[in-house]
């Protein structure tokens, strides 16, 4: 007869989605007899049966979860992937809206004074930002539209808003403000920009996901 025994363990679940995933792996598990999800801060996982940590750990995998390591805080590989690819995504949101507005106000607004531009390119940043993270949780967590937009909201802001700032700001510093669609060099420009702005918040959004869980995908 196997023993039975209890595993109370941190997961990478960050929400009632996550947890509605994976409910029928756990519910239909012969090795487990009975669990239940803390969500007092850091979802935990209570299980009670005869499976190991490392089967739980394989059967979470199936939907794409784990139980998060114990290594030490910045130490984390799968912390470190997740948030790079959550600050990815937010770069790409925030880089359609940003550049979009400057090319739009050099082509048709170019006497627009410097910190108008910066301004609005900010602002257009993360409002594009926001609108493909909501998307995002629409299509792959299955949230309402509503809920969707106000977890977008909520859980970035403040990674959104340094990274607007840092890329925004390296950009002005080296093109000076001026969209040169014609030169190499003003596209060059681009890149040291997307660098820095995917560099600024990333130790921001490893530390959320990893003392708090909270990310927005």
């Amino acid at each position: 007869m196997e023993e039975i025994q209890k595993l109370e363990v941190e997961t990478s679940l960050h929400c009632q989605g996550c947890i509605d995933k994976v409910k029928p792996l756990l519910d239909s598990n012969d090795k487990i007899s009975e669990w239940k999800a803390d969500m007092n801060g850091q979802i935990k996982l209570i299980v009670e049966g005869s499976i190991s940590k490392k089967e739980l750990d394989s059967l979470l995998g199936q939907k794409g979860y784990h139980i998060k390591s114990t290594e030490g805080f910045w130490k984390d590989k799968v912390k470190w992937n997740r948030a790079s690819f959550n600050t990815l995504n937010c770069l790409i949101g925030c880089s359609i809206g940003d550049f979009g507005m400057v090319f739009f106000l050099q082509a048709f607004y170019p006497s627009t004074p410097i910190i108008w531009q910066m301004t609005l390119a900010i602002i257009a940043g993360l409002c594009t930002s926001i609108l493909l993270e909501t998307i995002i949780l629409k299509t792959r967590e299955h949230f309402s539209w509503s809920f969707a937009l106000k977890t977008a909201f909520g859980m970035s802001f403040i990674s959104m808003v340094a990274m607007e700032l840092a890329m925004t700001s390296t950009d002005f510093m080296i093109t000076g403000g001026k969209a040169a669609f014609d030169d190499p060099m003003y596209w060059l420009a681009l890149v040291p920009a997307l660098i820095v702005g995917f560099i600024t918040p990333l130790p921001y959004n490893y530390y959320k996901l990893k003392k708090f869980n909270q990310a927005c995908h």
